[in-house]
């Protein structure tokens, strides 16, 4: 299974998320039940960096009108509609307009907020294909939010740099295991991600966390063990 994708801050303003609550924990596009994409034009719908900052400033600070989501990816009303019709016919985003203030206003909310894609010799090539298309773009913007962080790494406050950097590690696993180890990770990283407002300290602010697990030997390589 890909690693599971969810919405995560590309540019890092300090936002504090309105997330409606879901109808069960265990609802598909949930973290806890990632939503299963197979169809690669839906995949390829949103490889799109502005959609994907759209689905992740819906996730984290949602409901958001077009006007809302243009001052966050820097585009115009009329292309963020665009760009949320387009989300919202893949079924990343859908309107919620209970949450609007007035008749005129037109809010938009992440309809899933988290989902994996499959692997295998079942997975066709086209899904393949945009599945690492859309992998690419959202390392891409991992990167953008790194190298930005280490331009200004001096001004951040000692005990956040202190906290804050890669940890790379060397593991000796069977396949089981490391699917074990991904399960744990999401659990603990489930006791920090404080989509509510409610639970979290008033000093907290927001960090990316990405885990990459990388085959450190060829296809055919013989076992260690």
């Amino acid at each position: 299974m890909r690693e599971n994708h969810h919405y995560s801050e590309r540019s890092g303003p300090a936002r504090a998320p309105h997330v409606p609550p879901s109808p069960s924990a265990l609802a598909p596009g949930t973290f806890a039940n990632p939503a299963t994409i197979t169809d690669p034009r839906t995949l390829r719908a949103l490889a799109h960096p502005a959609r994907i900052e759209i689905w992740q400033f819906l996730g984290l600070e949602g409901p958001a009108t077009a006007t809302e989501c243009a001052e966050v990816v820097g585009l115009s009303p009329s292309a963020c509609s665009y760009h949320l019709r387009t989300l919202a016919q893949y079924g990343f985003v859908e309107e919620d307009l209970a949450s609007a203030a007035d008749g005129r206003q037109r809010p938009w909310r992440a309809r899933i907020i988290a989902f994996s894609v499959p692997e295998g010799p079942d997975v066709t090539p086209a899904t393949r294909v945009a599945g690492r298309w859309l992998d690419e773009t959202v390392r891409a913007q991992s990167g953008e939010l790194r190298d930005k962080y280490l331009e200004r790494q001096s001004d951040y406050p000692a005990q956040w740099q202190k906290a804050l950097g890669r940890v790379n590690d060397v593991l000796h696993v069977t396949p089981e295991e490391l699917i074990a180890l991904r399960m744990r990770l999401m659990e603990v990283f489930g006791e920090y991600r404080r989509l509510s407002r409610a639970s979290r300290p008033p000093d907290v602010h927001r960090a990316q966390v990405l885990v990459d697990l990388i085959p450190w030997f060829e296809p055919d390589t013989p076992s260690h063990g």
